[in-house]
């Protein structure tokens, strides 16, 4: 039986269909070099946390994956009040 939705979660948290796995599948296949550190990937999160635009996993201002977009180094937060 599929969960409900969760507005506010983390794929983490909720996961729909085994997109949990994907994503985590494409963080792991960033280049290290490129990938953001642990502590810096895990405030990023926490700032996703706390954002009314988190639904489902998703930004709800650009659409991705945040789990995904947090992970690269290079990403920035697309909000207009910037979280990380």
């Amino acid at each position: 039986m599929m969960r409900p939705s969760c507005k506010r979660c983390l794929l983490a948290e909720y996961d729909p269909a085994g997109v949990r796995e994907t994503v985590h599948r494409y963080i792991a296949e960033i280049a290290p070099a490129q990938r953001t550190p642990d502590a810096v990937y895990r405030a990023r999160l926490d700032a996703c946390k706390r954002c009314e635009a988190l639904r489902d996993g998703l930004c709800a201002v650009c659409g991705c994956y945040v789990e995904y977009r947090a992970a690269k180094a290079s990403a920035y937060c697309p909000s207009p009040a910037a979280q990380w």
